[in-house]
């Protein structure tokens, strides 16, 4: 679970004030700027430590890494479409208090990983992204449901989310269980409402495709066995089930879903889930890294909160060298899977495995 500095003021504000630019309901967001953005093609800036120390290797990789666009581009484009049908997907409307919460969160920032994976496998098997932009919204609506709720005291029980008080302390506990509810059941309304030039059959698909990965045998079976293992010596094969539902099934349905909407075969959608698959554990096992090599102002986020709570991670079971292996392996795995699309329109998804394999938070 991604964690945030506890501190106890933030950017000048308390943890009591309410975000002003939200409570008027014809204010738009800004749009983003490059300035604002990680920068995601520079793969080369944000390598390991190994491959730092190693100048041949660390050529080799770069030539790896190429993508023939510019990701910085894509994401900046996508991040703000993104960004601008997520604020018009909750207005501010009675009760006022429950859509300014959804709102407060929903709009907080964020790297939009998911929306960018829905948005990505859309274009691979040739769609339309206006298509799939719906479903991305909804995939981010769930995401940042995950966070309200996990950030509660029953929870993780954590103070700052990207930055930012998170929901309870701005909106009180109760109304945060209401907001991670709501913006549960809106994912599901939005795809069905807002979808516009698929099938009906699409739609349905896609909708239980969501529902399974977020459900009892989903996000939540994660959830329950991770809450069930805290202070139990676990093996390798029980922390991957805990992390292949607890984070990379959302990451897998954003791409199917997005392969789904985009009008992507059997054969496809299947390839793109295991894809996603391992891109999803990817995630997990570099969060796992990041959290023991980074410091709190690096990550933007509270590190070494898994040494102090003794939670069972991979580099705790295996090393740190060896989950850097780990990361490897599962990057490689997942661009196998892309070796039968066309390389132009897969050239985003790659950039993006690359993106997780390497990042510094």
């Amino acid at each position: 679970m991604a964690l945030v500095n506890p501190t106890a003021l933030f950017y000048g504000t308390s943890i009591r004030t309410r975000p002003t630019n939200l409570l008027n309901p014809t204010q738009k967001l800004r749009p983003v700027s490059s300035s604002s953005l990680p920068s995601f093609s520079s793969v080369s800036a944000i390598l390991t430590e190994k491959h730092q120390s190693n100048p041949s290797e660390n050529n080799n990789l770069q030539t790896h890494l190429e993508t023939p666009f510019n990701f910085d581009s894509y994401m900046l484009e996508k991040v703000n479409m993104v960004n601008e049908a997520l604020d018009a997907s909750v207005p501010l409307k009675d009760p006022i208090k429950i859509h300014e919460s959804m709102r407060y969160s929903l709009l907080a920032g964020g790297k939009r990983i998911r929306p960018m994976m829905c948005i990505a496998a859309c274009e691979i098997v040739g769609g339309n992204i206006l298509n799939a932009m719906p479903a991305a919204c909804a995939v981010e609506m769930i995401h940042t449901m995950s966070l309200v709720h996990d950030d509660l005291p029953c929870m993780d029980n954590d103070d700052f989310r990207r930055g930012k008080p998170i929901s309870h302390k701005v909106y009180g506990e109760e109304m945060a269980v209401l907001t991670g509810d709501a913006l549960l059941s809106l994912s599901f309304e939005h795809i069905a409402t807002a979808t516009k030039g698929v099938s009906k059959d699409r739609i349905v698909r896609a909708i239980g495709e969501l529902a399974r990965s977020v459900g009892s045998e989903g996000l939540v079976a994660g959830q329950v066995v991770d809450i069930l293992s805290e202070g139990a010596d676990v093996g390798l094969d029980h922390l991957e089930y805990i992390h292949i539902h607890k984070t990379a099934m959302l990451l897998e349905s954003s791409v199917v879903i997005g392969a789904i909407m985009g009008g992507g075969s059997d054969q496809q959608i299947e390839k793109l889930r295991k894809f996603a698959r391992s891109i999803g554990l990817l995630f997990q096992v570099v969060d796992d890294i990041l959290d023991v090599t980074k410091s709190t102002e690096e990550l933007g986020k509270t590190a070494g909160k898994d040494l102090l709570t003794d939670k069972t991670t991979y580099p705790k079971l295996l090393g740190i060298e060896k989950s850097r292996e780990f990361a490897e392996k599962l990057n490689k795995e997942a661009q196998e899977q892309l070796s039968g699309f066309d390389r132009r329109k897969a050239a985003p998804l790659i950039a993006l495995a690359n993106y997780n394999a390497y990042r510094q938070n």
